[in-house]
């Protein structure tokens, strides 16, 4: 496979050369164009993004680290990445991190070497102080569903206490007082404050519940399965429930479904994100939007502006949480 020094001996000028007709740089003469073109066409030579940077400084390439590729969320996460990087004639570049930090730090050393223009990192594994270290090596590094004080302008992140506040509230204002949360038992701060929220709702209305009513497991459906199940066996006179997110909220529906326990009308459940699985289990879910596509898209243009050193505007960096009524709800 020829290579671009094979160009340069061929067409009998210097690499630099050929990079700047590669990259159409105006210091190109059109002798040099027309002798490199020559060469090319001989020799079979597809530039790639190695040797575009040696002029450019650019590999037109957007960098993104997801939790898991295979979950919906991210995979709106990384379209709408993808969406704001054509736009502005990049491609992406995907890591997979599972939220483990080894598995994080090794994805992001892929996006480093990969001399990406931007990165746009979903981080759950890596410490505050490495994150710190990454965003002083790449200017253009911009952490979404995450908040770290020091880099606070490169955050874009979800108000998770509020989403959680939001839907305990609306099953209390439905009626329901023994209200049960289903968590999640990653050790990220979304589990936590989505519990804070939980229990910041009961707090304001003058509940007090035990810790019973808390159950942990994996935020997937089979952990909504788990929980529900061992709620169910604790014979708790729970009405309504608040999940850590839709999939863990259908794995409950289902349990409620086999032991002929009918929802809305003897349980009523709220889920959080708005995938799109909380619309097509029955009863459609009221769940907790989770703006994360109109985040994704800042975060990649925050990202964009930084890389550029341009200045950034002053938008809210934190994004609030609404309501979507549907009809896993009803009042008693």
């Amino acid at each position: 496979m020829a290579t671009i020094k094979d160009v340069a001996k061929e067409s009998g000028v210097s690499v630099a050369t050929v990079s700047r007709v590669i990259n159409k740089s105006p210091k190109a003469s059109a002798s040099s164009i027309e002798s490199v073109t020559k060469a090319m066409a001989k020799l079979g030579y597809r530039p790639n993004a190695n040797a575009r940077a040696l002029v450019s400084q650019s590999t037109n390439t957007v960098g993104v680290l997801v939790g898991d590729i295979s979950d919906p969320f991210f995979g709106t996460l990384v379209k709408s990445v993808d969406n704001v990087a054509r736009e502005n004639g990049k491609h992406i570049l995907v890591g997979n991190g599972s939220h483990n930090r080894e598995e994080e730090q090794q994805a992001i050393e892929l996006l480093f070497n990969s001399r990406c223009d931007a990165l746009i990192i979903h981080s759950k594994g890596l410490t505050d102080e490495e994150l710190i270290a990454y965003s002083k090596e790449v200017k253009g590094l911009v952490l979404i569903n995450r908040y770290i004080e020091e880099i606070a302008n490169r955050c874009i992140f979800l108000d998770n206490k509020k989403g959680a506040f939001l839907a305990t509230e609306y099953l209390i204002r439905h009626g329901h007082k023994n209200i049960a949360c289903i968590a999640s038992s990653s050790s990220i701060e979304d589990a936590n404050e989505r519990v804070e929220g939980y229990q910041a709702a009961l707090k304001e209305y003058g509940i007090e519940l035990s810790e019973s009513y808390v159950e942990q497991a994996l935020p997937t459906s089979d952990g909504g399965e788990y929980a529900m199940t061992n709620l169910l066996t604790k014979s708790l006179p729970i009405t309504g429930i608040v999940a850590y997110n839709d999939y863990m909220a259908a794995g409950a529906l289902s349990v409620l479904d086999e032991n002929g326990i009918q929802a809305p009308e003897k349980m009523s459940i709220i889920g959080f994100d708005d995938g799109l699985i909380a619309r097509y289990v029955h009863p459609k879910l009221t769940t907790i939007r989770y703006p994360i596509q109109m985040m994704a898209e800042k975060a990649t243009r925050l990202a964009l502006n930084l890389a550029k050193g341009e200045d950034t505007s002053a938008e809210p960096m934190m994004f609030s949480p609404t309501l979507v009524r549907r009809n896993s709800v009803e009042k008693i």
